[in-house]
């Protein structure tokens, strides 16, 4: 436990982080819960530390939760969008890094539409970079909030058969939560049109289905990922209706599922056409629950990558 130490290091994906660090990072999370349920949210361990939002694409979630994760530490955050800063005077990206690195930084949370752009960022300006979703590639801390949802309600991943159901071929989460989980033990299935789920994927070592109660069958956990229809710019499938016929999460195909199943988005939901609204909001949901989660695992990737350490110095 003492030898696996993140201070310095971005995060730009799961792929390359070992089971150790997902480890370390859940731990971590774990503690952060604690804070952020408490009265008094503000711990100090970021004081004096500046990190920037650069969200390039719109977002409600992830970028409030990085903003709140690093105000809960005692960090000066502050945000930058496209349509508020000199890029819509033709400023280009390296020139943004640059401006904002120079300011003092300590840290970049980046979302960008472009695959690789955070990797990019690293290789020009020394702040740490936290990828916060690059194009269709990876979000990472999605993938880590996903899986801290999970062992909060099932104590572990090891042998959890988790169906990723949906748009696999657009979601920079199904990828990030097949490099996090598989290295944590779960049977990963995923499930969707064949337009829109490659059987290729298979050679990420995981099952691919295009019937969706033969994937259900016997899932312990089920992450329905959203259509992205600002994505989506052909007929990858006939209509919506006919989507959510076929592959749509409801109560009747949750049937072959284990009676404890539970559901995770990454949201926004598009509710009618991937999940039912009476799975939202059912028992077996989990989806609120991951929005708070996700400030936990937000906190404790900005305290490891920024602060390091191993979180032995928070309270338990």
């Amino acid at each position: 436990m003492g030898t696996v130490n993140l201070k310095g290091r971005s995060l730009l994906g799961l792929e390359h982080v070992s089971k150790e660090e997902i480890e370390l990072i859940l731990r971590v999370a774990k503690k952060m819960k604690k804070v952020v349920l408490s009265d008094d949210k503000k711990i100090p361990y970021l004081k004096g530390k500046s990190i920037v939002n650069l969200f390039m694409e719109p977002s409600t979630r992830t970028r409030s939760s990085f903003e709140l994760a690093g105000k809960y530490l005692g960090a000066d955050v502050i945000n930058i969008t496209p349509s508020g800063s000199s890029m819509v005077k033709g400023e280009s990206f390296r020139d943004t890094l640059l401006t904002v690195s120079y300011m003092g930084t300590d840290a970049i949370v980046m979302r960008h539409k472009a695959e690789g752009a955070p990797l990019y960022a690293t290789k020009c300006v020394k702040p740490i970079i936290v990828n916060a979703g690059d194009g269709a590639h990876e979000h990472p801390t999605q993938a880590l909030l996903d899986m801290y949802s999970i062992l909060e309600r099932k104590g572990s991943l090891e042998g959890l058969k988790v169906v990723i159901a949906g748009d696999i071929m657009h979601s920079r989460v199904a990828r990030s939560d097949i490099y996090g989980m598989t290295k944590m033990g779960a049977d990963i299935h995923l499930v969707g049109p064949r337009t829109l789920v490659y059987p290729e994927l298979e050679k990420m070592g995981v099952t691919v289905h295009h019937d969706i109660r033969e994937a259900l069958e016997g899932a312990d956990v089920v992450n329905v990922l959203r259509i992205q229809l600002e994505r989506i710019h052909s007929a990858l499938y006939p209509t919506n209706r006919e989507y959510a016929r076929i592959f749509g999460i409801n109560k009747e195909v949750l049937k072959a599922a284990k009676k404890d199943v539970m559901i995770l988005h990454p949201g926004p939901m598009n509710r009618g056409l991937e999940i039912a609204p009476d799975v939202a909001y059912s028992d077996e949901s989990m989806i609120q629950e991951q929005v708070r989660n996700g400030v936990s695992v937000r906190m404790a990737v900005l305290y490891l990558t920024i602060h390091g350490g191993d979180g032995s110095e928070l309270a338990d």
